[in-house]
């Protein structure tokens, strides 16, 4: 499968705070505030959107190319992609900038005070994707996920004018995007991806009524959190998949992430939409029952377990067949 994963490409630092941040925070003061707090944990994790999808891609067997910028620290992050199975040739390294970062303090009452750094994210805007497929011998699909706004309106247009099918997955951007450039983003998608919340957001920043959106992309996947998946396509009823029963919920980070990566292996491998929102959904449920987002592992009879206790023997077997891992 020849797929380009667009987007961002990042690192977590996620730290506790033991106490509660409001006991600080005095209410005549509030317009000088000046805190620092000592924190007792530290976890650095790998993440980013089109980092997280291609990891999931690659656990199913499939060799993604991931396309975005860092800066010149991504060397570790790297060798663990590679490791994985991920073609980082087309990453850019921005010369002056680091990868982007997200760091999140919590304390005890889950209140978090977090910041987002792009850093290098900034240049994904300068990478072209005609060299990418001119390298690859061609792209069976862009996935466009979020990124640098300038980066993902490039990638789309560039997609439309090569004649190469995307996957619209805009994602966080919405809130920060104008309709007239969420339309650019959506429309010609072969697949559209949303949460539940997004979809109404998008439909409020385009203008367009669902019917509307159905008329210009080919298939639009919602999920819907633990009541699983909807699948819209113009001409056609509705499809609503069930998720996955989970463990123990470990860290929702990224599982909607991991849920794009089983959706795409599937339609690959020639599977039909309700087959490939199984395989979304187990590859999320084992995202969620993991700490990270790129920390859960994948095999063959994992895969097949989850599916057959979800969703019946049948399918199982049916998914087990296509599965090269």
């Amino acid at each position: 499968m020849r797929i380009a994963v667009t987007g961002s490409i990042a690192t977590d630092h996620l730290m506790v705070y033991p106490g509660r941040f409001t006991e600080h925070f005095i209410s005549d003061h509030l317009d000088t505030v000046s805190l620092s707090f000592l924190v007792d944990d530290l976890e650095v994790r790998r993440g980013g959107v089109a980092a997280n999808i291609s990891f999931g891609l690659a656990q199913l067997g499939v060799s993604p190319t991931l396309v975005g910028a860092v800066g010149k620290d991504f060397d570790d992050y790297r060798a663990w992609l590679v490791g994985h199975g991920v073609d980082t040739r087309f990453v850019r390294v921005s010369p002056t900038r680091h990868t982007s970062r997200f760091l999140c303090t919590t304390d005890q009452d889950q209140n978090q005070i977090a910041s987002f750094y792009a850093g290098a994210m900034q240049e994904a805007r300068e990478i072209a994707l005609a060299p990418i497929a001119d390298g690859l011998g061609g792209l069976d699909l862009v996935v466009v996920a979020p990124n640098d706004p300038e980066a993902m309106l490039r990638h789309t247009a560039e997609a439309r004018a090569l004649g190469l099918p995307f996957a619209a997955d805009p994602s966080q951007q919405l809130a920060r995007m104008d309709g007239e450039s969420v339309r650019s983003l959506v429309d010609g998608a072969k697949y559209l991806f949303t949460n539940e919340y997004e979809s109404v957001l998008l439909r409020q920043s385009t203008g367009w009524s669902a019917e509307e959106v159905l008329d210009r992309v080919g298939t639009w996947i919602t999920t819907l959190g633990a009541e699983g998946v909807r699948v819209e396509r113009r001409g056609h009823p509705p499809l609503t998949v069930a998720a996955v029963e989970v463990k123990e919920e470990a860290d929702p980070t990224g599982v909607g992430d991991a849920f794009r990566a089983g959706f795409l292996w599937a339609t690959w491998a020639r599977l039909g939409f309700e087959r490939a929102c199984q395989v979304g959904c187990a590859i999320a449920a084992a995202a969620l029952e993991s700490i990270g987002t790129q920390e859960y592992k994948l095999s063959r009879a994992s895969v097949a377990d989850r599916v057959a206790r979800a969703y019946g023997e049948d399918a199982a077997a049916e998914i087990e067949s296509r599965l090269r891992i």
